[in-house]
């Protein structure tokens, strides 16, 4: 691991009625964070997991400025929890449009070597 990189945090929120039997829980919540030590782009930023009722959300500082000209946190995915085995959807954010889209759907340490790797900069911008 590259020392200079900085360790993802998790923020817990309040429990909700609508939550996913399970979610979120402890063992994926480090699941994510452990794969976010090892993500190609923006090592020097410590991005937040913030636990939701459907699964995690994940914001960083915007280092590039090209989101946020003054360098705020910034959505850069979601991984939501469909209820069934291996059932997770990944998401990105579509800043200009403000909308979540659909990047895959699948197993979720194979949604986070897609997140981490993010050859054509759909998540780290």
């Amino acid at each position: 691991m590259n020392p200079q990189a900085r360790s993802a945090v998790l923020r817990k929120p309040a429990a909700r009625a609508d939550a996913v039997a399970g979610h979120p829980n402890e063992v994926d919540a480090r699941r994510i964070l452990q794969a976010l030590k090892r993500r190609a782009r923006y090592r020097y930023v410590a991005p937040e997991v913030e636990a939701q009722a459907d699964g995690y959300r994940i914001v960083s500082p915007c280092c590039s400025r090209n989101v946020d000209a003054a360098g705020a946190s910034i959505d850069i995915a979601r991984l939501v929890c469909e209820g069934q085995p291996g059932g997770w959807r990944l998401y990105s954010r579509n800043h200009v449009e403000q909308a979540w889209e659909l990047q895959g759907e699948g197993r979720l340490h194979a949604l986070l070597e897609i997140l981490c790797a993010d050859p054509h900069r759909i998540f780290w911008k």
